[in-house]
């Protein structure tokens, strides 16, 4: 009799964004990266997954496979048009029928709260687990910024915290975020888990020894245009460093749906600084592009106001770069404060900008933090990840 573990049918669902779309583009961002990399992961390891998403063009066949034992799936509902992420909550009862109309999986596994709330009930039917990611929490609408995402409807902070409680796993990837869930959710501590992500570092990596390097040196921030980001402040900070080194500021990224004019206020506040010629907006990047870019680097920054990780930290370390991020939830746990970059308590545009000068100005000083984010980022794979998301489905599934 063989010792084998049972390979899995597994079901990612994932309504308002498809994680086969490239990250950087409106609403696609880390947690389409995590999505799609934890679904090849687990294939690797022989298991078969689909991923369910919502039909935004007409074009998109009803199904596409990424990778060997990767399957993305395009279900009908609304328009076959993109629309903005606080819209979804629309969508959510055509969704779920056209879920329930799918083959069987062993467990299903629900991105954001759009997608719990339209396969917790279709679970349930077929009698298989459900579990739940987050990636962001609602927090009341008069909350500041750093206690994480405002609700994009009435119905955000009670699906959520009836997903908490229901499901049969919620799978965090912070101790910050596990924190939020039972802190702000009542989620029960023992149906938590934490699988923290994993960084590619074949494609995220050091540049090679010798490169040469760009004759003005750049600072990068990557993330989607909108104030939870805190861009602000890092054009704030750039215009605080001292002339005669001060780098360019590269932003990477497209403007969210729900951002309004944002991308012109942080154009209008780089031209009252007086740096608007050392502030570069790029938009959105390939994957590739992005990890180019990185390597290329003095220091990433990710000056946000919540992240649940911050995964853009940890590709910046594994690119062998210093990272300079705000003390906001999982960020504390994806830099290693002093050792694989730094993590400031401080907003104060001026606190910032002496530390990214510091970086340039002291080789030996960003020399080691690089090479200890390295370090760190090597140890953290999408394998290591997969294998965390496999124990919670064994559990859940009585097969441990």
């Amino acid at each position: 009799m063989s010792d084998a573990p049972e390979l899995l049918r597994i079901g990612l669902v994932s309504l308002h964004t498809s994680p086969g779309d490239e990250p950087g583009s409106g609403e696609v961002g880390g947690m389409n990266v995590v999505v799609r990399h934890q679904a090849e992961a687990l294939a690797d390891r022989g298991h078969h997954v689909e991923i369910i998403t919502r039909r935004s063009s007409p074009t998109q066949p009803d199904s596409v496979s990424l990778v060997p034992g990767v399957c993305l799936r395009f279900l009908s509902a609304g328009p076959a048009e993109p629309v903005p992420k606080g819209e979804h909550d629309a969508f959510i009862e055509p969704f779920r029928h056209e879920l329930a109309a799918l083959g069987t999986y062993d467990v299903l596994h629900s991105h954001h709260w759009f997608s719990g709330v339209a396969a917790l009930p279709v679970a349930r039917e077929r009698g298989v687990p459900h579990v739940q990611s987050f990636h962001s929490i609602a927090a009341d609408s008069d909350s500041p910024l750093s206690e994480g995402e405002r609700p994009e409807s009435a119905g955000r902070m009670a699906g959520e915290a009836m997903l908490a409680r229901d499901s049969d796993a919620v799978v965090v990837i912070s101790e910050a975020e596990a924190d939020t869930v039972r802190d702000r959710l009542g989620g029960d501590a023992a149906r938590l888990w934490i699988v923290p992500p994993g960084v590619d570092g074949s494609v995220f990596r050091p540049a090679a020894a010798g490169a040469r390097r760009p004759s003005v040196p750049y600072v990068v921030a990557a993330a989607r245009v909108q104030p939870l980001k805190g861009l602000d402040l890092a054009i704030e900070a750039i215009a605080g460093i001292s002339e005669s080194v001060r780098p360019t500021l590269v932003i990477a990224g497209d403007s969210s749906s729900e951002a309004g004019d944002h991308l012109a206020e942080l154009q209008a506040l780089a031209t009252s600084l007086g740096v608007a010629d050392r502030v570069t907006f790029i938009g959105p990047q390939t994957r590739a592009d992005l990890a180019l870019l990185f390597r290329g680097s003095s220091a990433v920054l990710v000056p946000s106001h919540s992240e649940t990780y911050g995964l853009v930290a940890l590709e910046g370390s594994a690119s062998g770069v210093p990272v300079v991020a705000a003390a906001a939830g999982g960020l504390r746990e994806a830099v290693v404060d002093g050792e694989t970059g730094v993590v400031l308590e401080s907003r104060a545009p001026e606190v910032w900008a002496a530390e990214i000068e510091r970086i340039l100005t002291e080789p030996a000083y960003a020399a080691g933090l690089s090479a200890a984010g390295r370090e760190h980022a090597e140890r953290l794979s999408w394998d290591r990840s997969a294998a965390g998301l496999e124990r919670v489905y064994r559990r859940v599934l009585g097969r441990d």
